[in-house]
């Protein structure tokens, strides 16, 4: 992927992306949470979920459909379980919340779970895990936006599913694991920012309006639309279709908010669980397991010589520490959307 030559500091883009997001309007406790997963993202190399989407939520904000005031409403709760109305509140806040009353959770019950109805999109799921994982703690991450469709279903034509992507946080010995996948092919953040440079897929993860695979990703933005394949495409998809009807299961069944309702604008209904292992086998057995399974990968012989076997996440650490040293390098065209923004808020850019 291009990027833009110069590299910012985190603290300046961070600092730039609340500053943004509080002349916008949002009180500072929301920005702050806004702008530390977004710039998380993008630390991580997620750049099609990190700020790249800050010109998206600044128009959210200035129209209205995402809103900055108040508080999730509480529909129930019991003693390990809480459901929340966002109430299309900053879909990162909201998350950042749920954790924290989802941990409080797993420490008297051993696990707690939050689900989100009517939140906003909630940016790079990766983003959120080191929060749980340096506790010791687990976490599982899914998400669904009702309010679209890019996905069909393994065999059909018509999409039904957003990406729906998951993401597990698992602690152990120095970095966790982290694994986060769409339950697609690849995402819509991806498609569109390749249709927009004229670029191609790197294999043929989407399906034109007749049924035919193509690395092409034009075929999702003309008449009759294409769509993204399930993960595991034309070959073993059932496996990706059978993923995404879970993540809807845990997302909009348990919310009872989804692709029953109305459409409310781009958003999520979102899981969140968190899980304390003291209070299964314990903690310092679940880390051994952990460690020995991650041992036991680093070990297998590489399929290819010179390219080691990597533990999800592992990749996105390194980078996150190299990028915090050395400075972020943006995918190009990121600060350049942001400008407008600045110019007509009144903050100044980055420095770079």
């Amino acid at each position: 992927m291009p990027q833009s030559s110069p590299r910012h500091a985190a603290a300046d883009l961070l600092a730039f992306a609340r500053s943004l997001l509080c002349a916008a309007g949002m009180p500072e406790d929301k920005a702050q949470g806004v702008a530390d997963i977004l710039v998380e993202g993008d630390l991580l190399g997620h750049t099609t979920h990190g700020l790249q989407l800050l010109p998206s939520y600044l128009r959210e904000v200035e129209s209205g459909s995402m809103r900055v005031e108040g508080a999730p409403e509480v529909i129930r709760e019991t003693p390990a379980t809480l459901t929340w109305n966002g109430r299309r509140l900053p879909g990162p806040w909201l998350v950042l919340q749920a954790m924290e009353a989802a941990a409080a959770k797993a420490q008297q019950c051993g696990t707690g779970t939050v689900v989100i109805r009517q939140s906003h999109h909630i940016a790079c799921l990766a983003a959120f895990h080191r929060r749980a994982t340096d506790r010791g703690l687990m976490m599982i991450l899914a998400s669904s936006d009702a309010n679209s469709a890019s996905v069909a279903p393994f065999g059909g034509l018509d999409a039904v599913f957003t990406p729906n992507p998951i993401s597990i946080g698992i602690p152990k010995s120095g970095d966790a694991i982290v694994t986060d996948i769409s339950t697609s092919a690849t995402t819509n953040g991806l498609t569109k920012r390749l249709h927009d440079e004229g670029g191609r897929l790197p294999a043929a993860w989407v399906i034109d309006g007749h049924g035919q695979p193509t690395d092409d990703p034009s075929v999702l933005f003309r008449e009759p639309k294409g769509t993204i394949l399930p993960l595991g495409g034309l070959d073993s998809g059932h496996k990706g279709y059978g993923l995404s009807l879970t993540v809807e299961a845990l997302t909009g069944g348990l919310a009872g908010f989804g692709r029953a309702d109305p459409k409310q604008g781009w958003g999520a209904t979102v899981f969140l669980q968190i899980l304390d292992p003291q209070a299964f086998a314990g903690r310092a057995d679940f880390v051994r397991q952990m460690d020995a399974v991650a041992a036991q990968c680093h070990a297998s012989r590489p399929a290819r010589a010179g390219r080691p076997v990597r533990l999800p996440g592992e990749k996105g650490f390194a980078l996150a520490r190299e990028q915090q040293a050395q400075g972020v390098a943006l995918h190009a065209g990121i600060l350049e959307a942001l400008q407008p923004w600045a110019q007509k808020l009144g903050v100044a850019m980055p420095r770079s």
